[in-house]
């Protein structure tokens, strides 16, 4: 490989890290605009729950996340392998907590450890997530979360993104 096609592939890689860590926020901060630019829209997207293209996917997840007080997603581990200067598959594993409030008033939620199976594809010069299958590996019960108040002992600060346009959310 040429230093030249080296350094192009460096590029792509991190284009795809990025499209991955715009993945995990835009869910965490509902932006569904910037969820559905995650994916090609024919992608094929298998969840288990959900299989269909990403154009139908995304309102679906998104309606998901809207429905927890806080949600939180990190991807991490990525292992990467081009199969044409504009394909790649990719794997890696995924941490994504969800706290909804129960009956009682109480916030708990679930811990959930699972791996994303993706190809990605380059169209006109991005890269996206041309096709995607979820697995889910454990999960873990969170017990009782704090509240909207910051705890006395340890006063930090709790972020409540309760829908889309959350004053600290800086798109990038």
């Amino acid at each position: 490989m040429t230093p030249e096609a080296e350094v192009r592939r460096l590029l792509d890689q991190r284009a795809i890290e990025a499209l991955l860590a715009r993945y995990a926020r835009t869910l965490d901060w509902l932006d569904e605009e910037g969820q559905a630019s995650c994916y090609w829209p024919d992608a094929a997207i298998d969840y288990g729950f959900f299989a269909g293209t990403a154009a139908e996917f995304v309102p679906v997840v998104m309606g998901i996340e809207r429905a927890a007080v806080r949600r939180w997603h990190f991807l991490g581990s990525l292992a990467l392998a081009f199969t044409g200067d504009d394909a790649a598959e990719g794997e890696c594993y995924g941490l994504a907590a969800g706290v909804r409030a129960g009956e009682d008033g109480v916030l708990a939620g679930t811990l959930y450890g699972g791996r994303y199976l993706d190809r990605f594809a380059r169209r006109a010069g991005e890269w996206r997530i041309a096709a995607r299958r979820y697995v889910l590996d454990w999960m873990l019960p969170l017990p009782a979360q704090p509240g909207d108040s910051p705890a006395a002992a340890f006063p930090l600060p709790i972020l409540s993104v309760a829908a889309g346009g959350h004053p600290l959310y800086r798109p990038m």
